[in-house]
C-alpha cells in the first residue's frame, strides 16, 4: 500500500501537475479573498476566514476530481493495471495506497493557507481570532476533500478515460455536495421533509462542522461516504 502511494506521489510531482494545482488553489482563493471587492475579507469588517471556508469547497470541487481523474483510469489505459495485478497486492492496498496519496496531496495544497491565520490576526484589532472556530472549520474542510477525492478515485475506476473520469467526478460533487440543499427548497418540501433531504447533502454537515462542533451523526457521515465509494472502487478493480 506504501509503495503504491510513494509511486502515485513521484508521479505526481515530476511534473508540472502537482504545482500548479498548488497554485491554482492558492491562486483562485488569493483573488477572491484579497483583490475582489464583493468577496474580500479586507471589506467584511471581522478577522474571520469565513469567506475563505465558503469559497475553498468550490474550488476543491473541481481541483480534487482533477488530482484524481488519472489514479486509475490512466493505468486502465495504458495497460499497467495488468502489472499491478502481478504484484503481491490486493485490490484494497491498491486503492487505499491511491487513495492515501490523494489525501497527502490535499494536505500539501490546504497547508499554505495557513497562512490567512497569520494575516487576519496581525490585521484584527485585538490581535486575536476564533482560533476554535477555524480549527474546526479547516477540519471541516479536510473531511470534504476527503470525500471528494473518494468519491473521485471511485469514478475514476469505471472508465479508462481521465477526461471523462473528471467530469464524472465533478458533476457527482456537485450533486452531493449543492444537490440536495437544492431540492430541500422545493416549495412541495417545505415544512415537512425539506430538513431530512437537506441532511442527505455533504454542505448541510460540512456546516455543521465548520461552526466548530464535532457531531457524531458529521463523522458517521463523511465516513459513510468514504467508505463506500472505496467499497465500490475495490469491486471496479475485481471486476477488472
Amino acid at each position: 500500500m506504501w509503495s503504491i502511494c510513494k509511486k502515485e506521489l513521484n508521479q505526481f510531482f515530476s511534473n508540472l501537475t502537482g504545482y500548479i494545482a498548488i497554485i491554482l488553489f492558492l491562486l483562485i482563493n488569493g483573488i477572491f479573498l484579497f483583490m475582489l471587492p464583493d468577496s474580500s475579507i479586507f471589506d467584511y469588517g471581522y478577522a474571520s476566514l469565513d469567506k475563505f471556508f465558503e469559497l475553498a469547497p468550490w474550488v476543491l470541487m473541481f481541483l480534487v476530481p482533477a488530482i484524481s481523474m488519472r489514479s486509475l483510469s490512466d493505468e486502465f489505459k495504458a495497460g499497467t493495471f495488468e502489472i499491478l495485478k502481478t504484484k503481491p497486492l490486493t485490490a484494497g492496498q491498491i486503492v487505499w495506497g491511491k487513495y492515501l496519496s490523494i489525501l497527502v496531496v490535499i494536505l500539501i495544497v490546504i497547508i499554505p493557507t495557513f497562512i490567512y491565520i497569520i494575516t487576519i490576526k496581525s490585521l484584527s484589532a485585538g490581535g486575536t481570532i476564533d482560533s476554535g472556530g477555524i480549527a474546526g472549520s479547516y477540519g471541516g474542510l479536510f473531511l470534504l476533500a476527503a470525500v471528494f477525492a473518494a468519491i473521485s478515485l471511485c469514478c475514476s475506476s469505471f472508465t479508462s478515460n481521465a477526461v471523462v473520469a473528471f467530469l464524472i467526478s465533478a458533476f457527482t460533487c456537485l450533486i452531493l455536495y449543492f444537490g440536495f440543499s437544492a431540492i430541500s427548497k422545493l416549495t412541495i418540501l417545505q415544512g415537512s421533509y425539506d430538513y431530512y433531504v437537506e441532511m442527505l447533502g455533504i454542505d448541510f454537515h460540512y456546516r455543521s462542522i465548520s461552526r466548530g462542533v464535532l457531531d457524531s451523526r458529521d463523522m458517521i457521515y463523511f465516513a459513510s461516504l468514504i467508505f463506500l465509494s472505496l467499497l465500490i472502487t475495490v469491486k471496479n478493480l475485481h471486476k477488472k
